[in-house]
């Protein structure tokens, strides 16, 4: 799909677009109404500042929509819309050891009990491991700059996801 294309659909095809893309349903909506976009240097330029014109609540919103790292069972379940992104994302997991596997998923528990929210990173080219030590190092972030934190690691996922929309791969 070329942006013009893009720029064209019918409301409601772009808005569930979008949403694959990031699940803070302001941000979609932000991007509805924004002008439309002259290439995908402008799109994900309006994605950005469209993200940056959401509050915490609306990235809190965002973060519910992806699963626990590792945790592919949920990838498959509660996120079928995103799983094929989320699972390639995620590709490394797999091939994670079961000691790494156990640590993540306790390291997820604890990291929701302190902040309220998963523990989000755009794990695309991060190893189990890698992931592993930046949830173990974030778990040590006062809550005012974790959730900065996040939620510039919730939009990396989001310009990544909207590049797969136009077909190109990171």
């Amino acid at each position: 799909m070329t942006i013009a294309e893009f720029d064209h659909l019918d409301p409601e095809k772009k808005k569930a677009l979008l949403q694959q893309c990031c699940g803070s349903s302001t941000w979609v909506n932000n991007m509805i109404a924004a002008p439309p976009a002259e290439d995908l240097v402008d799109l994900l330029e309006i994605a950005e500042e469209q993200w940056y014109a959401c509050h915490e609540a609306d990235w809190r919103e965002a973060f519910s929509h992806h699963p626990r790292i590792g945790d592919i069972d949920s990838l498959r379940d509660k996120f079928a819309d995103t799983a094929q992104w989320a699972e390639g994302e995620q590709s490394s997991v797999r091939q994670a050891s079961e000691q790494t596997l156990q640590q993540l998923a306790e390291g997820n528990e604890v990291y929701e009990e302190r902040f309220g929210y998963i523990f989000i990173v755009c794990a695309t080219g991060k190893t189990a491991d890698e992931m592993l030590q930046l949830l173990n190092q974030r778990l040590y972030n006062n809550p005012e700059v974790e959730i900065g934190v996040a939620m510039e690691e919730q939009l990396k996922i989001t310009k990544l996801r909207l590049e797969k929309l136009f077909g190109i791969e990171s």
